[in-house]
């Protein structure tokens, strides 16, 4: 069994002998000069020996300081490292995986499951943000994104397709795009309005129709205009990628067309993390996951629904 003085005033009494000040080591300790002579005082008490001498100006080392120092500072600076190479090990099983609110939602916690029975030891992060998110500063290790490209020394992929239609719940009887006319139309605000958004607007033009002056029910979180969609609240401009499970499962319906093409999902790595073995298991992971996605899907739109002049 070690007999040990208390940890406390081992750490002042370190920090007092490298500064030569109990101010200095105050200072770094987060506590008062008098509260580290008063540690170093149990210590000495302790011990039964002066570790310094005290002036006005300055402490010094007694021939007991210099012995006892030394194989303190060392011991201190042993269990630093050590505690370093714990907290190093359980970072590099920690990975950040960024992506919009909406997708982080809807696409990738119902995931979460099958990830973690992949990865048991790893630390999943997800950073749910619709800012993006740097990753030439190590915010995160992987991001997924909606549209854009460009990104300087990553690999960009792309994951899944971005088509936005129609939705809505079943019971509102929403048969023809006339219907429309008669509905609470549902909107997201997108941050960056570019010609390929997919607006409402843009989606009568590409049907061939005025678009009516009916209710909104404007949003500026996606999730949320896709939970108002499918508790019955009107018709929104639903990506598929996002509803599929709600499709799936006749929730949500898609009564017609056109299907409007947008940018697609794209996953974003950075060049250096490429070759991390972890980092390289979740991409993979991502990328099977997206294509099972797409080969399990059928279009909720058939071209024969389309409304004829848009045909």
């Amino acid at each position: 069994m070690r007999r040990l003085p208390p940890l406390h005033a081992l750490r002042a009494f370190e920090a007092a002998a490298r500064h030569s000040s109990f101010k200095k080591a105050g200072a770094e300790l987060g506590i008062s000069p008098t509260a580290i002579s008063h540690h170093v005082r149990l210590l000495e008490e302790t011990l039964g020996r002066r570790l310094f001498d005290r002036t006005a100006r300055q402490v010094k080392l007694t021939s007991a300081g210099q012995m006892l120092y030394p194989a303190l500072r060392d011991s201190l600076d042993g269990m630093a490292r050590g505690i370093e190479l714990v907290r190093a090990s359980r970072r590099a099983q920690e990975v950040t995986l960024t992506a919009t609110l909406a997708f982080t939602a809807r696409w990738l916690v119902p995931r979460m499951a099958l990830l973690r029975a992949l990865l048991p030891e790893a630390s999943i992060r997800l950073l749910a943000s619709d800012d993006v998110v740097d990753l030439a500063a190590g915010s995160a290790d992987l991001a997924i994104r909606y549209g854009g490209g460009g990104y300087a020394n990553c690999r960009t992929e792309p994951l899944l397709p971005g088509r936005f239609a129609p939705a809505c719940n079943p019971k509102l009887a929403v048969r023809t795009p006339e219907d429309l006319a008669r509905q609470t139309l549902i909107h997201f605000e997108w941050r960056r309005l570019r010609g390929d958004t997919p607006l409402w607007s843009r989606w009568f033009a590409q049907a061939g129709l005025p678009q009516p002056r009916t209710r909104e029910l404007i949003f500026s979180d996606e999730t949320h205009a896709l939970q108002a969609a499918a508790s019955g609240e009107g018709v929104v401009l639903a990506s598929l990628v996002l509803i599929a499970e709600e499709l799936r499962s006749g929730a949500l319906l898609c009564p017609f067309g056109p299907i409007l093409d947008g940018d697609p999902y794209l996953l974003v790595t950075p060049d250096e993390k490429l070759h991390d073995p972890l980092i390289a298991a979740i991409r993979s992971w991502l990328l099977e996951q997206a294509q099972a996605e797409q080969s399990n899907f059928h279009s909720p739109a058939p071209a024969s629904s389309l409304h004829p002049s848009s045909a």
